[in-house]
């Protein structure tokens, strides 16, 4: 990072409002968990209510018989009178039990009672012997309880198949999702930022940006071919016009070409995309004009090469061994030809300068030649070359948001880190932590 922080007093207000915005965001999450717990709380005694339907009346409760229950408790009366009256009887006169399951009448029953009874004397009581066959002939009436019970499978059944209600969306939430709550916060806070720095730059104050070696010997390079009587090579990378590392390399050639027409040096670009060199072309040119000297801007230095990957890297490696450029300039997207273009610049005994955000290239880069731009450092040399108030605001700003994403990380790794150990285990920093945590994701 390029901030490079002064005296302490200035973290004060940063801290401050770190702080309050930590608190409102863990305050809002609270809040919102307790609504969401009423809601789910109350839906499951809904269901809990339909699904325990009569079981759960108490047995004062109970409603009064109507008339299909009435007439079925005097049918269960009569029968259980004429079992008692059976009961009196001989064993053999007993009639064989029927199961509840059963609903189909029972055939011949004279020929059974008649069948168990003849070897044994008639019954006195033929009436009663009578009455009972009568009753078992008769199919087996439902039980009263499934009368009662209708209503309750009825409820459960509604209850299972009614799929569940949507949640009612209020008009603010159709448009703002309150679970990106903290994008937003982080959106704003880079935004007031990035503005402070920036109206702070546009109004002359200094905004300090730490040093960047590969840049700062930009002009030494330049000079060092200018006292050699060689050129300068410059390859913004291999890539086209919309990677935001050729967009850098173009963006300091144009700080490049004032040197070299400053110090009237030979600016060699070869390029691997038609579209950067006609925004190489432009670039230099205005840079010449800016010096002026229009009349030392030659166009045909800024060339096309081709677009094949290796076609390209021995074009440049033909440029470098006939021209034998003293300063050489890597600055952009590079893949596997980076070694081959440090190699051959340093076998000609040129000064090289490289950067790129290719992690896989940054080692080759860094034996091979002598400064490196490293990830970020291709990103800010722009601010760090022009001055410019926008860039340089931008820059600044973006370096705090970055401070700030350390120390909540930091913040967040000590929270979880108490909340596991004994002493914070169920105490204010295990909530602390949790909801910290889930404000993150």
């Amino acid at each position: 990072m390029s901030v490079v922080w002064r005296p302490p007093r200035k973290l004060l207000p940063i801290l401050a409002l770190f702080l309050c915005l930590v608190s409102t965001m863990v305050l809002v999450a609270q809040q919102d968990e307790v609504p969401a717990a009423t809601a789910v709380q109350s839906e499951m005694t809904e269901i809990t209510e339909e699904v325990i339907g009569d079981d759960s009346v108490a047995p004062d409760d109970v409603q009064p018989s109507t008339t299909e229950t009435a007439a079925a408790d005097e049918q269960a009366g009569e029968t259980l009178s004429s079992s008692d009256a059976t009961a009196t009887q001989p064993a053999a006169q007993s009639l064989p039990e029927i199961s509840e399951t059963q609903t189909e009448p029972v055939t011949s029953p004279a020929q059974t009672v008649q069948t168990e009874t003849a070897d044994t004397p008639v019954a006195p009581d033929a009436g009663a012997a009578a009455v009972a066959a009568d009753e078992v002939s008769k199919p087996v009436a439902e039980p009263a309880v499934d009368e009662t019970e209708k209503p309750a499978a009825a409820s459960v059944a509604v209850a299972v198949a009614e799929p569940a209600k949507e949640p009612v969306v209020d008009a603010g939430q159709q448009y703002f999702d309150m679970k990106r709550a903290n994008v937003l916060v982080v959106i704003l806070t880079l935004m007031a930022f990035v503005s402070y720095y920036t109206f702070h730059a546009q109004r002359g104050k200094e905004l300090f940006i730490r040093r960047i070696s590969g840049l700062s010997a930009l002009e030494d390079a330049v000079g060092r071919a200018t006292e050699m009587g060689r050129g300068v090579l410059y390859i913004p990378g291999i890539m086209d016009m919309d990677d935001i590392q050729t967009i850098a390399g173009v963006t300091i050639m144009g700080h490049v070409a004032k040197k070299t027409a400053e110090y009237d040096t030979p600016l060699f670009a070869p390029m691997t995309r038609s579209f950067v060199m006609s925004v190489a072309q432009e670039i230099v040119k205005q840079s010449y004009l800016e010096k002026g000297r229009p009349d030392a801007y030659r166009p045909d230095r800024i060339n096309y090469l081709t677009d094949d990957q290796f076609g390209y890297v021995a074009g440049v490696g033909g440029i470098m061994m006939r021209e034998k450029p003293a300063a050489c300039f890597y600055l952009g997207t590079f893949y596997a030809e980076s070694l081959i273009l440090a190699e051959t610049g340093n076998a000609v005994g040129a000064i090289q300068i490289a950067g790129t955000a290719e992690p896989s290239q940054i080692p080759f880069f860094v034996a091979a030649c002598d400064y490196t731009l490293i990830g970020e450092e291709l990103f800010a040399a722009s601010a760090y070359l022009s001055k410019n108030p926008k860039e340089v605001g931008s820059l600044k700003g973006q370096d705090i948001i970055k401070l700030l994403i350390i120390l909540v990380m930091i913040v967040g790794t000590l929270l979880v880190t108490i909340a596991q150990t004994e002493y914070g285990a169920g105490t204010v920093f295990a909530t602390l932590a949790e909801n910290f945590m889930r404000l993150l994701k």
